[in-house]
């Protein structure tokens, strides 16, 4: 192989690289990338065997087809520190090397025909659904899902695909965060995406997509990426029956002005006390230190008697910080009783501190 790259084009794949790539243990060939040059198209691909990812580009000159794998971060370490312009890439004596100028560098090499095939999504069942309705709905329901849970299934978020609609779920036992989108399709299924598969998906897709399954994997592929993840095997809890069915107290609330309430109160303790009164809403600090934080806003709540809940804040925040209008919904049954946030299609179900 023998091709020659601009820096940008190469450090750009390199970096989108990075997530995918074994870092621990630099023997194993996932801590590689590959790297095929063949018809006028360079060819990037990088995986842990959990997730991977496969980069195209056709801005570059071949002067020689072939393959070859390197190491992902040393690679990038070298783009790094060369000036803009064009990069030599040439296989030499099972050696990549790297020139630019007066600057040449050497990397040891692992057989090409060793690296991880990747699954084809030709001929695999597909999910029609827009990208940004997927990556909107993925990042709502990011925030609460759970992390090094024993239950494998909570690492993740489950995709509940209906005929005319689709459900985002995930939950961390303490909230239920759910995203219900209208959406045909021509069978039902249910898959649980893991978590870091989301938020690699969060950060290269904008533009049309094609996702497909099979029992092991989701492929999303797009004209310069195909992305695919490892599905986790389990049952996800039944998030629908998690919903209250009634709510006794509806109230639409200010955004902003809760939002910068609750950041008052949390340079003291994450654990806020929020009570509704007729006209006022107050905030108080949880804290076993003799420390204490209060802040109230005016707002008509129509409660005739002080109505409190404790909550983590950063439930709250994480709801807060996901919506883009300026006001929400909260439905409140009892102090002790799980309330809902809601906002359009998005809601999130919060357990609160027993007080």
């Amino acid at each position: 192989m023998k091709i020659t790259v601009s820096k940008s084009i190469i450090e750009n794949i390199l970096i989108h690289c990075q997530p995918f790539l074994e870092k621990k243990d630099t023997s194993q060939i996932t801590s590689h990338v590959s790297l095929n040059a063949l018809i006028s198209k360079l060819t990037v691909k990088a995986t842990d065997y959990e997730i991977g990812i496969s980069i195209s580009t056709s801005t570059i000159k071949i002067i020689e087809e072939g393959s070859v794998t390197a190491n992902g971060k040393k690679f990038l370490d070298i783009v790094k520190i060369l000036k803009d312009g064009e990069i030599n890439l040439e296989v030499k004596n099972e050696m990549l090397h790297i020139s630019q100028s007066h600057s040449k560098f050497k990397l040891p090499t692992f057989s090409y025909n060793d690296f991880p095939e990747f699954p084809n999504y030709k001929n695999k069942s597909q999910i029609l659904i827009e990208s940004q309705i997927l990556i909107e709905s993925l990042k709502k329901i990011t925030p609460a899902i759970d992390t090094n849970n024993p239950k494998f299934e909570l690492n993740g978020a489950l995709m509940d695909i209906k005929l005319n609609s689709i459900h985002f779920a995930s939950t961390d036992t303490r909230r239920l965060a759910v995203v219900n989108i209208n959406n045909q399709s021509s069978n039902e299924l249910s898959i649980i995406i893991p978590r870091k598969a989301i938020v690699e998906i969060q950060k290269l897709f904008f533009n049309d997509i094609e996702l497909y399954y099979d029992e092991t994997n989701l492929i999303i592929h797009s004209d310069q990426y195909t992305f695919f993840t490892k599905l986790i095997n389990g049952k996800f809890p039944e998030y629908s029956r998690i919903i209250p069915k009634e709510i006794t107290n509806t109230l639409i609330l200010p955004k902003s002005m809760m939002i910068d309430s609750i950041k008052q109160i949390t340079t003291i303790s994450t654990d806020v006390k929020i009570t509704f009164l007729n006209d006022t809403i107050t905030f108080e600090s949880l804290s076993d230190d003799n420390i204490e934080a209060k802040t109230e806003i005016n707002h008509d709540t129509n409660f005739k008697e002080a109505f409190s809940i404790a909550i983590n804040s950063k439930y709250l925040l994480d709801f807060l910080n996901t919506i883009n209008t300026s006001e929400f919904t909260i439905g409140l049954n009892e102090g002790n009783l799980p309330f809902v946030l809601s906002e359009g299609n998005f809601k999130t179900v919060v357990m609160p501190i027993v007080i």
